[in-house]
């Protein structure tokens, strides 16, 4: 099968930030309505029934300091951003959750939303502001209204004007279930200061309050829970048995302070402690421990991958024969359609029938590669591991 050939260094740098076809084509993986009704999945497993691509806060998450016009193309983490992403044959949309100082799931990335006023750029926290003042930021939904302008901070202190090519309002929880199709799947990460200390009152405060809009308006919508907070995923999963938690890591590839986040192999022990069903992994701690994906299988957890080398088709393709189950992606459009590329090139191969010299059938289930293809692959894999 040909593989589109795409270079690591022309990988848009999508760090820097601190993280259909037609409708009718969805396979929606709809076990994640529920995950058990009885309530006792974890002593079956969880596993999703085919490989997800879900699109990451929407159909992408926004680098503005890039020359990539595709990483600036709609304001991420809005109803606009994941309506566009839901006419590509993804599975999910994944987006980020915090909570208003008012009690209202508002979706938004950062935990500080930076505008300008007469010159003096000002800061103020998401959940330290009110729900209407956080939708008084950017564009708004009433054309009479001018919105405060919206500026963004890298982790490298820089201070970008958050502009793309289409700009479009905030959102709250709620008008992403009312707004976006339902055949779509939601993973929603539950957004959570790194710099901050929660006690188990804060925590329950904002995820009740998620809680309470996720059940009232989910109306049979495949959902998810993750988070890079241990405490709030393994305090969600006992909230609520309806839907898989999933604890978000990286695996390794940055430095933390809480030891939980530190490797793969604690983050199966989180989710064995904690009856979590699944763990969200950076990419590139997959492959340079790909011993983990084994042990995560033995623990009958999901493993899906997160990181800007999921924009690369062929790093998407050797995950799912390494049997990684999902991923998150920024280039919606371009992996999706190497996804559908994928599978329809391995149900033709599997679909051939050949005839032995002694007449017995044979059947060629496993896909073929040059030995180009073989080379680059490897390539790519030691770019991977040291990148």
């Amino acid at each position: 099968m040909a593989l589109k050939a795409v270079h690591v260094s022309d990988v848009p740098n999508l760090d820097q930030v601190p993280g259909n076809v037609t409708l009718n084509y969805l396979h929606s993986p709809r076990v994640c309505k529920g995950v058990n009704e009885d309530g006792d999945e974890t002593k079956s497993g969880y596993k999703f029934p085919k490989f997800v691509v879900m699109g990451h806060r929407g159909s992408g998450m926004n680098t503005l300091q890039s020359s990539d016009q595709r990483m600036k193309s709609i304001k991420e983490n809005t109803i606009l951003s994941f309506n566009a992403a839901t006419r590509h044959p993804l599975d999910f949309i994944e987006f980020d959750v915090q909570v208003t100082r008012d009690g209202c799931p508002v979706i938004f990335h950062d935990n500080f939303i930076f505008t300008k006023d007469e010159g003096e750029i000002i800061e103020k926290r998401v959940t330290d502001i009110t729900l209407a003042e956080f939708l008084s930021y950017g564009p708004q939904n009433d054309p009479e209204n001018v919105g405060k302008p919206m500026l963004r901070k890298t982790k490298d202190g820089r201070i970008f004007e958050w502009k793309v090519e289409k700009d479009t309002p905030l959102c709250t929880l709620q008008e992403a279930f009312e707004k976006v199709d339902q055949s779509v799947g939601f993973n929603v990460e539950l957004k959570f200061d790194d710099q901050l200390v929660y006690t188990e009152e804060e925590l329950t405060h904002a995820l009740e309050a998620i809680l309470k809009v996720v059940f009232e308006h989910a109306q049979g919508r495949p959902i998810m829970f993750s988070s890079f907070q241990p405490d709030a995923a393994l305090l969600i999963r006992k909230l609520q048995s309806t839907y898989p938690v999933f604890f978000l890591t990286n695996g390794g590839a940055q430095t933390c302070t809480d030891v939980r986040r530190s490797s793969l192999d604690e983050a199966i022990k989180v989710c064995l402690a904690g009856g979590l069903q699944g763990i969200v992994s950076e990419v590139r701690a997959i492959f340079k421990n790909p011993g983990a994906i084994k042990k995560i299988k033995e623990a009958k957890l999901c493993l899906v991958s997160y990181g800007e080398l999921n924009n690369v088709p062929e790093v998407v393709y050797m995950q799912r024969f390494m049997g990684i189950e999902g991923v998150i992606v920024d280039l919606v459009s371009e992996i999706t359609e190497a996804v559908s590329d994928f599978i329809k090139n391995e149900e033709e191969i599997k679909e051939e029938i050949l005839f032995a010299e002694d007449g017995k059938l044979l059947v060629k289930t496993n896909p073929q590669f040059s030995n180009e293809e073989i080379s680059f692959l490897l390539k790519l894999i030691t770019e991977l591991i040291h990148h």
